[in-house]
């Protein structure tokens, strides 16, 4: 019998820990296939965040290294910087990445530092219990913000591809979203242009995916899907904000 599909030889046979409806498995998935494809097996660093990835090091099939919260940033320019002919990346949360590890992505880009970002972006603290998230939308409820976010009191949310598109230092700036077939092939393509820029040593590259987080947001699987398309996707337009 023909083989039509089979995992990625970048992931191990780990479990997932993930809770049902969450699509940090699709984006493991899609990383790993990526680099699979491009031929960069035993040529990968990954840094593992602070959140609910923070045992990505034990899914990808590559030398990986735990940060600190919000500093894989920082980690990746230290090890890039010292493996230069490496595939670096960061995997991270929108709590890790926007919130303690605002000023290390902002100067990391800035500096355009040749590594290559992966961001899930599911508007709120998964790990520690449904916090108030950066990315959190206007009106959208959490534990610290029961009656939805108020801008007045709570800020607006961090527009993360936008905010990086306005530098000099970034290459290659994309959001998808991991919600049906058509966007997770959109959101490899993105992927794996992320690694060519930096395959290419043109800067730093950044992949926003919009992902679903059914047991904090309260919905179903199908809920937490249709949220993402129709309300996170109308704060969060998907495309590319800048290539160079």
């Amino acid at each position: 019998m023909a083989v039509v599909y089979k995992k990625s030889k970048m992931l191990t046979d780990t479990p997932f820990h993930y809770c049902p409806g969450c699509t940090h498995g699709i984006a493991h998935k899609l990383v790993a296939e990526v680099l699979e494809e491009m031929g960069a097996e035993g040529n990968v660093v990954g840094v593992a965040p602070v959140g609910c990835a923070v045992f990505a090091y034990k899914y990808f099939n590559c030398d990986m290294q735990e940060a600190a919260h919000g500093r894989a940033p920082a980690v990746a320019t230290g090890i890039k910087r010292v493996l230069p002919d490496k595939f670096v990346f960061a995997y991270q949360g929108d709590g890790d990445l926007a919130s303690i590890g605002m000023a290390e992505i902002v100067h990391a880009a800035t500096r355009g530092e040749k590594i290559t970002v992966i961001f899930i972006n599911n508007a709120i603290y998964g790990m520690t219990g449904g916090q108030m998230a950066p990315t959190t939308l206007e009106g959208q409820k959490a534990t610290t913000c029961i009656y939805g976010r108020n801008p007045e009191v709570n800020g607006h949310p961090i527009k993360m591809c936008e905010l990086l598109a306005t530098l000099t230092g970034p290459s290659y700036i994309a959001r998808g979203a991991l919600t049906d077939p058509a966007n997770v092939r959109k959101a490899k393509k993105m992927i794996k242009t992320a690694f060519e820029h930096q395959a290419q040593k043109k800067g730093f590259s950044f992949v926003e995916l919009l992902s679903s987080c059914p047991t904090n947001w309260g919905m179903t699987t199908e809920q937490a899907l249709e949220y993402v398309k129709t309300d996170m996707q109308k704060l969060y337009p998907l495309g590319v904000f800048k290539e160079v």
